[in-house]
């Protein structure tokens, strides 16, 4: 049981990911059949918006901001005062997520694009660690590397999904 708890808290990006999708599936079963599409991407797209960015985000801002030798040590770097401010930047991105749980298409589009960046970036300086520091820490080169590509690509479709259906639904409503 420890090993899962640890492996849970350590791929926090993956576990707030299904827990997402989860819950996106409960709140989909409670809906009135048939399921539109445009439904279905607004469960998926919301429950990604609290889990994957706000309260992934939230426990990023926690663990650089007050668990700072752990979170630095499960990179497989040294403890630094930028730290802090990675954490409180993860803090802003987790008040964005939040939200934008329930918000416009403008504030959705917000609150992928820039944790998306962040994202991205991260990723490619997990590689450049891998490749200059031969650094292959579970922080750096595990699972964490791999939401840092998938969840940016996740909020883009999304995102570009759900602006289709609001357009088509816009000019339905115009005819």
């Amino acid at each position: 049981m420890g090993k899962l708890i640890q492996f849970v808290m350590e791929n926090f990006t993956l576990t707030f990911l299904i827990l997402g999708l989860i819950v996106s599936g409960f709140s989909l079963l409670r809906k009135p059949r048939p399921l539109s599409r445009a439904n279905i991407v607004e469960s998926l797209f919301a429950w990604l918006l609290f889990f994957s960015i706000g309260c992934s985000f939230f426990y990023n801002f926690i663990m650089h901001s007050f668990f700072g030798e752990m979170a630095a040590s499960f990179i497989g770097w040294s403890q630094s005062p930028f730290q802090f401010e990675v954490g409180t930047a993860s803090l802003g991105y987790a008040v964005v997520g939040f939200l934008a749980f329930r918000g416009s298409l403008g504030m959705r589009a917000a609150a992928v694009v820039g944790p998306s960046m962040f994202l991205l970036g991260a990723a490619g300086g997990h590689v450049y660690q891998m490749i200059t520091a031969h650094n292959f820490a579970p922080g750096n080169a595990g699972l964490i590397f791999y939401t840092d590509i998938v969840l940016p690509i996740i909020g883009f479709v999304l995102l570009g999904m759900q602006y289709r259906y609001q357009r088509r639904e816009q000019t339905e409503v115009r005819t």
